[in-house]
């Protein structure tokens, strides 16, 4: 599932650090089930999303998505493009 062009500012949620916002613009994976298991799970076009925290060794990561936290591991976390990235 992929939305409009991409952005030069576009950032993959899994470089985001912990701390850091942003705002999903996309999901793009090659499985079409993966990227509609990642909406469903509520990363949908224009949703807000924080980096809560990071595992000790990087991964997995904790992600505050709607009125929840997902754990994702960072292959997943690529996935999910979004822009306006800021602490």
């Amino acid at each position: 599932m992929t939305t409009g062009p991409q952005n030069s500012s576009d950032r993959a949620l899994a470089d985001l650090a912990p701390g850091e916002q942003g705002r999903v613009v996309r999901v793009v994976a090659a499985v079409a089930s993966i990227a509609g298991r990642m909406v469903d799970l509520g990363f949908s076009p224009g949703t807000p999303v924080a980096v809560v925290r990071r595992a000790p060794l990087g991964d997995p990561v904790v992600y505050r998505v709607k009125d929840y936290e997902v754990c994702l591991r960072r292959a997943q976390a690529a996935c999910v493009q979004v822009t306006g990235a800021d602490r």
